[in-house]
């Protein structure tokens, strides 16, 4: 992961990976450290330090040295020797090397989920001050991550930082050396995933079958967590329902999830209570959300819904265990189902956010305006909003992509139309692109995924795609060729 391009021979630091939520930068992380500890991979590296930035958070304003934080973090370092851990960092820092291949001990520190962070990172612009610093010094949490990435501290170390697109940019590009994406599963991947998640082969079949008559659910299996979350929903569908009419949307087959959390539930427990836990569940991720929280002693419903909640390790000195969500899309959905009833505010406040942290809350927020998504949640939802709600949102929505907006946000406005339904969305797509307010030979292949991405989700009309809209290169005309694929006839 850290060798130079072809044709390039400065060494690599700073590796960001970017992926959308669900896209399995997490897991992508864990099965890292797991081969390297194994002794699969990357024996090169000495010691890897995985931190999460959604524990890191609960040392806002607190003071630490790097090797304290490091064992506060990291469970299987608290039997480590404090002084040989400072050995080995003060050896490298008073070296004054920064070339990973020529230190003494070669480390790799791993920051996992920078979107989630409600630190003070001080990294956003290029401004940079060499700064000489006590390696066994403690300060906050905040300053001593920001000297990791500016490089002031243990220059010689490698770092590797994943994050969702939107967040991407809390880090100036002066301060990474390579940038990866996680683009998730292939078409292959998606059958193996649901005939290894699905016991029964004729089941299973079915399902994935059944998935492909679905051009938009398809697509969006290629994300994992909501590849799980598909197989969850259409098992129950088939052993309970038949398989009827798919889910077509993010916001739609989160609900149906959480319908079948509660009729689950409901077996062992009263139906009401499982309501009433809902509903102070949806409120926790919402308040949580606000704060920056993604963790919390909320082990009343744990051990009722079983997957929805997952333990964590808290601090070493804290008492009682620690939950959370068991991914943030969940904890997101979750608190957009808490605020539907006063959607229209909340919708604006989530559409002014500037980095991005309320992007996939906004979807699902919006979403959960349609009367089809309140139908399914109807035990849980007090307020229907009307059809001209929706018209005028999504109205206020292109007003927004008119505007001269980073690429990041411009695309995830895209998906909100998407999860409106609205049938515009593939000409609004193309006058974005044709405008001239960003040049398609300037997205990133991130950029250009995404757009793709939401363009072969959409259930609009594919029967005519005008190319001619587009950039005339080549590149841009290879990377929408899955749309001119999807499309009856290009133009």
């Amino acid at each position: 992961m850290f060798k130079p391009p072809c044709g390039r021979y400065k060494p690599i630091r700073t590796v960001l990976t970017i992926g959308i939520a669900g896209i399995g930068k997490s897991f992508l992380v864990r099965k890292f450290v797991l081969d390297w500890a194994e002794g699969r991979t990357n024996q090169d590296v000495h010691l890897i330090f995985p931190f999460s930035f959604r524990q890191l958070n609960l040392f806002k304003g607190e003071k630490f040295s790097l090797v304290k934080l490091i064992q506060e973090c990291i469970q299987e370092t608290r039997d480590m020797k404090e002084d040989a851990l400072n050995h080995i960092f003060t050896t490298l820092q008073s070296s004054g090397n920064t070339n990973y291949d020529k230190s003494t001990f070669k480390l790799l520190f791993v920051l996992d989920g920078l979107d989630e962070s409600r630190l003070d990172l001080n990294c956003s612009t290029s401004e940079y001050e060499t700064v000489k610093i006590d390696v066994t010094a403690s300060m906050s949490v905040d300053l001593l991550l920001t000297n990791l990435i500016k490089k002031n501290l243990l220059p010689s170390a490698r770092l590797w930082v994943s994050t969702r697109p939107a967040a991407a940019n809390q880090i100036h590009s002066d301060f990474v050396d390579m940038e990866t994406e996680v683009r998730g599963f292939t078409d292959s991947q998606k059958d193996e995933y649901f005939k290894k998640r699905i016991r029964n082969d004729e089941q299973a079949s079915r399902i994935i079958s059944h998935i492909k008559t679905s051009r938009s659910l398809h697509i969006m299996c290629h994300i994992p967590v909501f590849c799980w979350i598909t197989g969850t929903v259409l098992e129950d569908m088939l052993k309970s329902r038949g398989l009827g009419e798919l889910p077509k949307t993010l916001t739609k087959m989160y609900a149906e999830f959480l319908m079948f959390q509660i009729h689950k539930t409901k077996k062992k427990y009263d139906h009401t209570l499982c309501i009433q836990y809902m509903k102070s569940l949806a409120k926790l991720a919402f308040r949580q959300l606000e704060k920056g929280n993604l963790i919390s002693r909320a082990s009343v419903c744990s051990g009722v819904f079983t997957e929805i909640f997952k333990e964590e390790c808290g601090r070493k000195h804290d008492e009682g265990t620690m939950f959370s969500f068991v991914h943030l899309s969940v904890q997101e959905f979750f608190a957009a189902l808490y605020v539907e009833g006063s959607v229209i505010d909340r919708k604006k406040n989530a559409l002014q956010s500037e980095n991005g942290h309320l992007d996939l809350f906004l979807r699902f927020l919006l979403g959960l305006s349609l009367p089809a998504n309140q139908t399914v949640l109807r035990d849980l939802l007090n307020v229907k909003i009307t059809s001209t709600t929706d018209q005028e949102t999504s109205g206020y929505i292109k007003k927004k992509i008119s505007e001269n907006l980073s690429p990041e946000r411009s695309i995830n406005l895209f998906h909100c139309l998407n999860e409106l339904n609205d049938c515009s969305l593939v000409d609004e797509i193309q006058q974005f692109l044709s405008s001239g307010s960003l040049s398609t030979d300037k997205l990133s292949p991130a950029q250009w995924s995404a757009l793709v991405f939401i363009t072969l989700s959409s259930e609009c009309d594919l029967e005519v795609f005008d190319l001619k809209k587009y950039s005339a290169s080549e590149e841009a005309l290879v990377r929408l060729l899955p749309v001119v694929k999807a499309s009856g006839k290009a133009l």
